[in-house]
């Protein structure tokens, strides 16, 4: 019985150390990167020396907030694999940040200067208690030399001021450089906010007859990553063209760097749903009808974002419109600005470290308070089906993008990255104003996306910071246009047509506007229209005025019958005070009747152009400078006298 208790616990031993042997730690490096709207797919590979037998090779170093159904393996040889699960690695830290490897060796030295000021606090300390102590002092019997007394007492009483100011001294420089360290401190805990130390595993089980040497790539999906589009549009005036510079603004927190990287943007969104939506029948019945009338007018929301733990402003915190590529990032004091599109419903609020709010888009202004995420990441399994020599899933993108040039040694601020234009297009990138060499940047239209593959290595930290970089800039024919509502508004906004727009694959964003080569404000460009024409409005002109008054309000009444008639008469003045003549769109409208005890009769529009269906009304002018022209529009709306119509 004892020799079978020794041969069972022998062959527990040996199964030990053949397990513990068998696990194979492996480094793997992240070779390209496919960035997505929402999201990013990430590919690793390493070289692996596969022994013999059932083991476990172990890639460690992996992000710990992948998507677990996304783990892809992939290698060729005479094996199988039979298992793939992942795990966290809370032993394995991340490197940490050159950033915060820096500041905490700034720190050091901080700490040592303030040590060597304490220690030479300590030792004025010291001289100024054995002055105090050995104070001079006569007794009774003995002799009184004043001169001698009035020398050491005047030099103790020096000594003592000139220690006094010395350690007054001391203080206010060791609280200096405890205001920096404190300083040192918040810039730190600001990068490292919410970010977990842990890492997480890839282990993969193996089961091979001989020992062999393969390649493997793993594949998966990162959810902390994303990019979104934004614009700067420039015109020098109105008779040259329109010049759009397309940028994509790239930001990842998935727990590792992309050093020197491949880097794809894919207009993909792997978090929207795929499936189709289907009709379901639509039953009439007698009953009240309730129709929403109501839109959502607001086009510009504003606001701040503070922290919900001491109401602190948060700088860098995203800002997206929900269902659309429009974002924008708060600024140092956490105010933003952001244009929406019309119907726009919900803003996105997020943070690194914070849980991401949603705010519905109700005003123009909205107090985004955002609280520090509490996820934890738990551990989850994945298990392949059994196989050999498994060939890689086709994708419905491009898995072999390139990407841009790592801009090393760049800090604060470094420009973004910009996409879009013809294929194989390449034009400046500018960083900080200065021109630099071209970015070699290829397109790819697929089946449902379309990507832009940056030729030159690019490294994306993780920390969560927005990275933009122009590589794209296009000059496209447009044609100018005035354009005022003066029922609504009379300012004068200048708008740019360009047509076959679609062909350059722009997404909806927010747009810079440079004009005469001045910022005169954002605009939205929106894609989400069908037409052929994209409308770019270039901002207001304050050098066309245009005035809307009310010449008569009449309310006829019969003295005989049963109805009741009321004329209105707007006059509309507009003049260009604009050293260069210009072409201006007059819009404005007579009511239309969807009751046919309601009439009503156009009496004059200057030689408008009345649309019957609409009533709307347009002028198209011509105005040389310094020109004055004047335009009425009249109507009489009859009905019912025991009937109430609001005329405007």
């Amino acid at each position: 019985m004892r020799r079978k208790l020794l041969m069972v616990a022998c062959l527990m031993m040996m199964a030990a150390v053949t397990k513990a042997e068998g696990d194979q730690k492996i480094a793997s490096k992240v070779q390209k990167v496919i960035v997505f709207l929402n999201g990013a797919q990430v590919t690793r590979t390493a070289m692996v020396n596969v022994n013999a037998g059932t083991s476990e090779l172990v890639f460690w170093g992996i992000s710990p907030g992948i998507d677990v159904q996304s783990i892809q393996v992939h290698a060729n040889g005479d094996f199988t694999i039979l298992s793939v699960k992942n795990e966290i690695n809370y032993l394995d830290e991340q490197v940490k940040q050159k950033q915060v490897e820096d500041l905490k060796a700034q720190q050091k030295a901080l700490t040592y200067k303030i040590n060597l000021q304490n220690s030479l606090l300590s030792v004025y300390q010291e001289e100024e208690s054995m002055l105090v102590k050995n104070q001079v002092v006569t007794g009774e019997n003995a002799s009184l030399d004043v001169i001698k007394l009035k020398q050491a007492l005047d030099f103790q009483t020096a000594r003592l001021i000139e220690l006094k100011n010395k350690q007054h001294g001391i203080s206010d420089e060791i609280a200096l450089l405890n205001a920096d360290l404190q300083k040192y401190d918040k810039q730190i805990a600001d990068i490292l906010k919410g970010s977990s130390t842990a890492t997480s595993n890839i282990r993969v089980t193996i089961s091979s007859k001989v020992t062999t040497q393969s390649e493997f790539t793993l594949n998966y999906v990162v959810h902390d990553a994303s990019w979104y589009p934004t614009y700067d549009i420039r015109a020098k005036d109105v008779n040259s063209p329109v010049s759009i510079s397309y940028k994509a603004n790239v930001s990842q927190q998935s727990g590792e760097d992309w050093k020197n990287i491949k880097l794809t943007l894919s207009t993909g969104n792997p978090t929207v749903s795929g499936n189709k939506p289907e009709l379901n029948p639509y039953y009439l019945n007698f009953g009240m009808y309730y129709g929403n009338n109501t839109s959502n007018t607001v086009t510009k929301v504003s606001g701040i974002v503070t922290s919900g733990d001491d109401g602190l402003p948060l700088p860098g915190a995203s800002i997206r419109v929900k269902g659309t590529t429009i974002g924008t990032v708060s600024a140092t004091n956490g105010n933003f600005s952001v244009e929406v599109p019309s119907g726009a419903q919900t803003i996105e609020v997020s943070f690194v470290g914070y849980d991401k709010m949603e705010y519905p888009v109700t005003s123009g202004y909205i107090n985004a308070r955002l609280n520090a995420s509490t996820r934890q990441l738990g551990e989850v399994v994945v298990t392949g089906a059994l196989g050999v020599n498994r060939k890689a899933k086709e994708l419905g993108y491009s898995a072999d993008s390139v990407s841009p040039s790592y801009l090393n040694g760049l800090t604060g601020k470094v420009a973004g990255v910009v996409v879009g234009g013809a294929p194989g297009a390449a034009s400046r990138v500018l960083i900080r104003g200065i021109a630099s060499n071209p970015v070699e940047v290829n397109q790819i239209e697929n089946q449902t996306n379309i990507e832009f593959n940056i030729k030159d290595p690019y490294s994306v930290p993780s920390d969560g910071k927005q990275y933009t970089v122009e590589i794209n800039q296009l000059d496209l024919d447009a044609t100018y246009q005035y354009a005022v509502a003066p029922k609504l508004s009379t300012d004068v906004f200048l708008s740019a047509r360009l047509t076959d727009w679609n062909k350059y694959n722009f997404l909806s964003g927010e747009a810079n506007l440079f004009f005469e080569g001045t910022f005169i404000g954002k605009s939205l460009l929106n894609t989400s229209a069908t037409t052929d024409t994209l409308n770019l409005s270039l901002g207001i002109d304050k050098n066309i005025v245009v005035t809307r008054t009310s010449l008569k309000d009449l309310t006829e009444k019969q003295s005989f019958g049963s109805n009741k008639k009321e004329t209105k008469d707007w006059l509309i003045e507009v003049k260009n005070r604009k050293n260069q003549p210009v072409n201006l769109l007059v819009e404005d409208q007579v009511p239309v009747s969807q009751n046919s005890s309601i009439e009503v009769e156009t009496q004059d529009v200057s030689g408008g152009k009345s649309d019957q269906t609409t009533g709307k009304v347009s002028w198209n002018l011509t105005l040389k400078p310094s020109d004055d022209k004047k335009l009425e529009l009249k109507y009489q709306v009859k009905y019912p006298k025991n009937q109430t119509v609001i005329v405007q």
